[in-house]
């Protein structure tokens, strides 16, 4: 059997693992301790990313990961621990990250996953909100000269084995009566290796990823194109095990805080001199007044220990995005006519 064989499959296994798994057996592997006590215990939190995705979650040459999962993971660290630098990555793939989570081997697990029904009541885990809206569109080669992803018939399409791309694509393709042929490959690095060598003439995958894979080309990236269509929502977020209310609080409003942040204008240069601002949410936020660290375990000065570490969301944003020349479009505030807002810290 050839290399490409090995990886070529009928798209409908996708995900199959994980829709063998039951809620029952999922939550009986989820182990039942206490998330934020082991954190403290260890002294570091633990958190699952990918394998190197430019923009969520990769490890530059000297070993520091960086993007937007990763800052995530490092604001949690700083409000649970009080220092964003205590934090270890593991990288998982789209095969094991799940598996990480449930049998504790990560705390939480922020590598672009997206929300779904199943993920999100199946398999004994759950989002504590949207991190990044994102959509499913198609990197090709400009010298395929095609305009729009219809023309696509019969081609072969580089795809990630346990993505929501592998199944989207089938759908899609099925509804628009297109034939194309998968070329399934788990390793992130492999799947673009496959693709910028020619063994696929497509690469499917959100389009954050894409405009990352792209843009990682240098100078040959004027050489590609993302193609206009997207062909999904891709709510992408953290997840935690199911059974501990309490992590689960806390990751989700870890969330929270960094997007209130950029709405009420507390950056990680200010946050110390806001700590007296004379708005009460900012205080409340802050912790300068209120006990909304203690109503989460924590100090009252989470918040402002997470905004310390990473600042808010929309800097985190400018700093992993905006050199990509990725729009922020519905990842702007809901007031800017985005999607992203936080509940009232009162």
């Amino acid at each position: 059997m050839s290399r490409l064989n090995r990886w070529v499959r009928p798209a409908a296994l996708a995900l199959a693992a994980a829709a063998a798994l039951s809620p029952w057996a999922a939550r009986a592997q989820a182990p039942a301790a206490d998330t934020l006590a082991a954190v403290r215990a260890r002294g570091q939190l633990v958190c699952g990313v990918s394998t190197g995705v430019l923009g969520l979650s990769l490890a530059d040459s000297q070993g520091v990961w960086r993007g937007l999962d990763v800052d995530f993971c490092r604001a949690v660290a700083a409000a649970v621990l009080g220092d964003g630098e205590k934090v270890r990555f593991v990288p998982t793939t789209t095969q094991t990250r799940f598996t990480a989570l449930q049998s504790g081997e990560v705390d939480v697990l922020s590598r672009g996953t997206t929300w779904t029904f199943g993920r999100d009541a199946g398999i004994g885990l759950a989002f504590t909100g949207v991190t990044l809206h994102d959509g499913q569109g198609f990197l090709i080669r400009k010298s395929l000269n095609v305009s729009s992803a219809k023309e696509l018939d019969g081609a072969t399409i580089c795809l990630q084995p346990g993505s929501t791309s592998e199944l989207n694509i089938t759908d899609w393709a099925r509804v628009n009566n297109i034939r194309f042929q998968p070329v399934v490959i788990e390793n992130f690095s492999e799947v673009q290796n496959a693709f910028f060598s020619g063994r696929c003439d497509v690469y499917s995958s959100d389009l954050s990823g894409l405009a990352g894979v792209r843009a990682s080309r240098g100078p040959q990236a004027a050489d590609y194109a993302l193609m206009p269509e997207t062909i999904s929502r891709e709510p992408l977020g953290p997840l935690v095990r199911q059974g501990d209310f309490r992590w689960f609080s806390i990751v989700k409003w870890v969330g929270n805080a960094l997007v209130a942040a950029e709405e009420l204008g507390v950056t990680q240069a200010n946050a110390d001199s806001r700590r007296q601002d004379a708005n009460p949410e900012v205080q409340r936020l802050l912790g300068t007044t209120g006990e909304f660290g203690k109503q989460l375990g924590l100090d009252n000065a989470w918040a402002f220990n997470a905004v310390r570490a990473v600042g808010n969301y929309g800097e985190v944003w400018k700093r992993h995005y905006e050199p990509l020349g990725v729009a922020r479009g519905q990842n702007r505030l809901a007031r800017d006519g985005g999607l992203m807002w936080s509940p009232p810290f009162r």
